[in-house]
């Protein structure tokens, strides 16, 4: 019997990864996620170094851009955009959670 060794890292905002880390877990190549660096979809922690690193919330956004750019068979300005116009969603979402927070007990469900 061949028992296979497997690491589990669990990945958090806080984590960075490199270009070639980036590409490995997400699927795509270095020349595609420099691609959406380029589209404003994803960037850096700090663009002006070299070589970049990303956050680990990163990883989620490329996933998903992986997925749009297969499911819809779009170009990487396409992934660009509707990834920039979900993460508005995810923050106004955000933002309207809050608010709702801030709203007295009685009127929260008016």
């Amino acid at each position: 019997m061949n028992a296979e060794h497997t690491e589990a890292v669990w990945l958090t905002e806080d984590h960075e990864l490199s270009l070639a880390e980036l590409a490995e877990l997400s699927g795509l190549s270095e020349a595609e996620l420099r691609e959406l660096v380029d589209y404003g979809a994803i960037a850096p922690l700090d663009p002006d170094s070299s070589p970049w690193v990303f956050s680990g919330k990163c990883l989620l956004t490329i996933r998903t851009a992986c997925r749009l750019r297969i499911s819809f068979d779009l170009e990487p300005h396409g992934v660009a955009l509707i990834v920039s116009l979900l993460e508005r969603i995810q923050e106004l979402e955000a933002q309207l959670g809050s608010l709702r927070a801030q709203l007295p007990h009685h009127t929260r469900y008016s």
